[in-house]
């Protein structure tokens, strides 16, 4: 027996099934075409259709960021200086970051940037950074103010009651009152090198201590020594020179604040520039600028000094010039050529005593002659002017070089 059909609009035609015993009757219904088929198996090809609109746009999206991937190597270098990229407060503080580390525009190249800069804006736009910021830093040197202005000019104070009472007194009192000036100035010396402006992060290496102490006590003792020494003496005790330590100590005060106009400017323009070029461009003749206004006020304090007090002028000032780049060196992170530069000097003036004591052996005269004939033309204190203004000119050839560097000035 034939089994009835169901004519469809569209001719065709779905043959009705009966259901079996045990079984619940399906309904038969018509299969239209056109749209309507996309929306009986809808459930099945709905998600067809969503798969391939995500496919296009998670392909797009592979495209963009296929330098996020775990080849990318930005995201490499960003992880190996992260910490540098989290503290960051603008773009160009990651660059003076990876310009200490050795980062060159060169390098940046294989990071497929053309210089550091633009390297290291892509790290600040990548790292997430917190909301929350510590004190500007204008506060807290407004708070510390006149903690550091008392640390600056301590050093002078003490100077200036010391030759007082140097002059004021004889014999055993003025010895006394000698060696109380020189533990007072140690003090306010080490007080404001470690807490006024001129404080250097961590600690001063004891070396860079021991040769400091060594140009002090040459300018305070040597030049007496080697006049001694070049005489055939020497014969008995030599009279010291405290003329050059007064006016170093009280030319402190404008060191410090110097150096600190150096560095606020600096960090000013760091703010500023948008490339390490043009930043280095901008700071030399802010950092020459603050060495010539330091030397001019050292020469007038040491002039005003020598008033009162015999002041060898051309080897105080070498000595003044060159403590000022070593300290200004080691506040700025650069305290081994600080220490190389001292250590120089302080050989140089070793030496000039040792070659006229070993130019007395025999066959050995022609090791003093060179310092002999450097004393009977310009004196004894022709040596400590030659070997410190030496020390000093070549520590301001390296400063003139690193100083100017963006990493200098991000700590």
């Amino acid at each position: 027996m034939s089994e009835p059909t169901d004519p469809t609009p569209t001719g065709r035609t779905i043959t009705a099934r009966q259901p079996d015993a045990g079984r619940r009757p399906v309904a038969v219904g018509v299969a239209p075409r056109g749209p309507a088929v996309a929306a009986a198996p809808g459930a099945r090809s709905k998600p067809v259709a969503n798969e391939r609109a995500a496919g296009g746009t998670g392909g797009a999206a592979r495209t963009g960021s296929s330098r996020r991937g775990p080849a990318d190597p930005v995201k490499a270098l960003m992880h190996r200086h992260r910490e540098l990229c989290e503290r960051a407060v603008d773009p160009l503080e990651i660059a003076a970051g990876l310009e200490a580390h050795g980062v060159t525009d060169r390098t940046a190249a294989r990071f497929r940037h053309r210089d550091v800069f633009s390297l290291a804006e892509e790290l600040y736009a990548r790292v997430p950074r917190g909301e929350e910021s510590g004190p500007p830093a204008g506060d807290e040197d407004a708070v510390a103010r006149p903690a550091h202005l008392l640390s600056a000019m301590a050093p002078g104070a003490v100077a200036v009651l010391t030759a007082a009472g140097l002059r004021l007194t004889e014999d055993g009192a003025r010895l006394g009152v000698g060696a109380a000036g020189a533990a007072g100035l140690a003090v306010a010396l080490a007080w404001s090198l470690r807490r006024g402006p001129l404080r250097a992060p961590g600690r001063t290496a004891p070396v860079a201590r021991l040769l400091v102490c060594w140009l002090v006590a040459y300018s305070l003792l040597g030049d007496g020594l080697l006049a001694g020494l070049v005489a055939g003496g020497p014969d008995g005790p030599w009279p010291p020179a405290p003329g050059p330590l007064v006016g170093l100590a009280l030319a402190v005060a404008p060191a410090a604040w110097t150096a600190r106009l150096f560095a606020a400017r600096a960090r000013r323009r760091l703010g500023a520039s948008r490339a390490l070029e043009e930043f280095a461009a901008g700071t030399r003749p802010l950092l020459l600028s603050g060495i010539a206004l330091h030397t001019g006020c050292l020469i007038a304090l040491l002039v005003l000094t020598s008033q009162v007090l015999p002041v060898a002028l051309a080897p105080a000032v070498a000595l003044g010039l060159l403590l000022f780049l070593a300290r200004l060196l080691t506040v700025h992170g650069f305290p081994h050529a600080a220490a190389a530069g001292l250590g120089f000097a302080c050989t140089g003036e070793a030496l000039a005593p040792a070659a006229v004591l070993v130019g007395r052996l025999p066959g050995c005269d022609f090791l003093a002659r060179p310092v002999v004939a450097a004393v009977h033309t310009w004196g004894a204190a022709a040596v400590p002017a030659l070997v410190c203004g030496a020390a000093a000119l070549g520590l301001l050839v390296h400063a003139t070089a690193v100083l100017s560097r963006a990493s200098a000035h991000t700590t």
